[in-house]
């Protein structure tokens, strides 16, 4: 049988999450969740093709898709059941996520067509937060959002026209990475404002974020000029610039400022007037027109037959925008490029700008009282984004009063990696555990010491592996995951930075696979697994106790 990410099969994997449902019971996270028994027949088909050697790079990662995204097989809606049609074929980023071996398990709830940062825009209810169901889970992408959080799926499909792909992973302690756009097709997924939407991903680390990413875009990106290792240059704002935050929000982003400074990052400080101006005329200003040359005429056409289905705070938005007069449209142009202009001045040579990703975390009564006032201010910080062309990752930067805080970097379009290697030093030290040629001493170990890597101890295994010798250059072993009939083998752990985990997933040649390895002590760390096609003509050395050890019997 094959072994997924997790040391497990692809189909004790799909049982294990939908009893998570189960166990978790929050049915608003979902509007359409596939039946069980076909995603159980899937994860078999994808564990036979493993064994019989096929190449599936996300072989074991589930993952769930906004509610606006196609998916052959099951209604898109944008969440609203009266706009359901059927697709014939999965939107491009479902497709090429399914043709990496990943395992969809359904569509995600959403604030209804897109409109909105909160979560509660819904005819399928509001999607309660991850950690504080009495606090809103952030919009739109709200379901996908939350379900990652949960530990249902390892990775989830959103959107973000205004920081739909960011703020619900501050909100619930997440990562999202909001890509240039253009490098992640649109094609298959219900605009909210077309020139400006990205198809976006959450997941609970960086480097599985990246995996899944990689699968998602339309090709390279251009090559840019640059300093691939930093030193960083990251811009900030002064204090006084925030605004008003919630209690202890701007003591954690002074924080984790201070985080990257210690890293080795050059801070300078940037006037942010231009990045709040532009986010005011998201919605303030003429360019929410484009909401309603994507879905009015059809929510025109509901509110005619009585509306039945609408949220009335997103019909009213895309309702009012139909009035809005071309001229407006063509001076908030103008006006946007003064802005941008003078962003891209004030950014300078900076490799990014960091802020916090929203001033605050509302209950659910708060954004009930005053939905438009509390969805402003969500987007004091991620608005201006998509207007400006940017990428940005939003990620965890510790916690205020029990719940997340999170951060987010912004750069010029094509600097995503760039954005993803900043991020990742404001994460803890990642740990990796190896058996084989990564030891001490072996030919891969400089790879690890070229990361940062420090040898944390010497340990072994708990006793459900078996070792075996592949036939690969250098010479190296693949461990198996058993169970029953399984026996411990020495091991190392290595601490590293976050950032050289991602960059050593996305090294690791074919038949190693990145899972998780239980150690005798009981706790699991990230480790180097083999693909079970591998091992069909590969000697089993288990009884050596070690690679090591076999290797001085030769």
């Amino acid at each position: 049988m094959s072994t997924s990410p997790e040391g497990s099969t692809t189909l004790s994997r799909v049982r294990a999450a939908y009893a998570r449902i189960e166990a978790v019971d929050r049915p608003e996270i979902w509007i359409d969740l596939r039946a069980r028994q076909e995603v159980e027949a899937q994860a078999r088909a994808i564990d036979e093709r493993l064994a019989d050697g096929d190449r599936l790079p996300l072989a074991g990662r589930l993952f769930a898709a906004k509610g606006n995204i196609d998916v052959a097989g099951l209604p898109t809606t944008a969440g609203c059941p009266a706009y359901a049609y059927h697709p014939a074929a999965d939107a491009p980023v479902v497709a090429g996520l399914r043709a990496a071996g990943a395992l969809l398990l359904g569509t995600t709830n959403l604030d209804q067509f897109a409109t909105g940062l909160v979560g509660t825009r819904s005819p399928h209810g509001a999607v309660r937060n991850a950690l504080d169901p009495a606090r809103i889970s952030g919009g739109s992408s709200s379901g996908s959002a939350v379900a990652v959080a949960l530990g249902i799926v390892d990775f989830a499909l959103g959107t973000d026209t205004a920081g739909s792909g960011r703020v619900p992973a501050a909100l619930n302690g997440i990562v999202g990475l909001k890509p240039t756009r253009g490098l992640v097709p649109t094609e298959g997924v219900v605009p909210a404002c077309a020139s400006l939407d990205c198809v976006t991903v959450f997941a609970r680390t960086l480097p599985e974020a990246e995996q899944a990413l990689a699968h998602m875009t339309t090709g390279a990106a251009p090559a840019l000029p640059g300093r691939p290792g930093g030193p960083w240059r990251v811009a900030v704002p002064p204090p006084d610039q925030l605004g008003a935050m919630d209690e202890g929000w701007a003591q954690a982003y002074g924080a984790a400022v201070r985080r990257l400074a210690a890293a080795g990052a050059e801070i300078r400080s940037i006037d942010l007037t231009p990045f709040t101006e532009a986010a005011a005329m998201l919605y303030e200003g003429a360019f929410v027109a484009e909401r309603y040359t994507a879905v009015g005429s059809f929510v025109d056409k509901l509110i005619e037959e009585g509306g039945e289905g609408l949220d009335p705070t997103v019909a009213g938005i895309i309702a009012r925008a139909r009035d809005i007069p071309a001229h407006r449209l063509f001076a908030d142009q103008d006006r946007l490029a003064v802005l941008r202009g003078r962003a891209r001045s004030e950014l300078g040579d900076a490799d990014a700008l960091l802020l916090p990703t929203a001033p605050g975390h509302p209950t659910l009564a708060e954004v009930a009282a005053d939905p438009l006032g509390a969805n402003a201010r969500l987007g004091r910080f991620t608005n201006s984004t998509n207007l400006f062309d940017l990428a940005a990752v939003a990620a965890p930067a510790g916690e205020v009063n029990g719940l997340p805080f999170g951060v987010m970097l912004i750069g010029p379009a094509y600097t995503d990696e760039r954005l993803a290697r900043i991020a990742a030093l404001l994460q803890p030290a990642a740990r990796v555990a190896v058996v084989g040629a990564h030891l001490t001493g072996g030919p891969l170990n400089p790879q690890l010491l070229s990361l940062g890597a420090v040898l944390d101890r010497t340990t072994t295994t708990a006793p459900v592996y078996r070792l075996h010798a592949l036939r690969t250059t250098p010479p190296k072993p693949g461990l198996e995951h058993v169970g029953e009939g399984g026996a411990a083998i020495e091991a190392e752990v290595w601490r590293l930075p976050a950032e050289g985990l991602g960059r050593l997933l996305s090294s690791l040649p074919r038949p190693m696979t990145l899972g998780s390895v239980e150690l005798a002590d009981g706790t699991s760390v990230p480790g180097f697994l083999c693909e079970p096609g591998a091992l069909g003509e590969a000697e089993d050395i288990t009884a050596y106790g070690g690679w090591r050890a076999y290797l001085d019997a030769g």
